[in-house]
């Protein structure tokens, strides 16, 4: 599909962008070959294959869910102005 300049300068008035006349020629080119191309990918016959979640099917490596810290509430909250049954206490800031 190629595009005609009249065209390009609402494409360009429509996303907000100013274009010199002299650079019109070379978006005019540049649009119509990405149209071009979305137009030669739409042609490729697609019936029986499946959508892939990811092109190289491979497998996150995860690393082992253990515990690598120890506990450490009641030293933090030995030093916190309020605490009760484990939880801090803050001001309602909410009314």
């Amino acid at each position: 599909m190629a595009l005609d300049q009249n065209q390009i300068r609402d494409i360009a008035e429509l996303s907000r962008l100013q274009i010199d006349d002299d650079q019109i020629t070379a978006y005019q080119q540049n649009l119509s070959n990405i149209l071009a191309l979305v137009d030669q990918l739409a042609a490729v016959d697609t019936q029986g294959i499946e959508p892939m979640a990811h092109p190289l099917d491979a497998t996150q490596r995860l690393r082992a869910d253990v515990v690598t810290e120890h506990n450490q509430r009641e030293h933090f909250q030995a030093i916190a102005p309020h605490t009760e049954q484990g939880h801090y206490l803050v001001p309602k800031v909410v009314e």
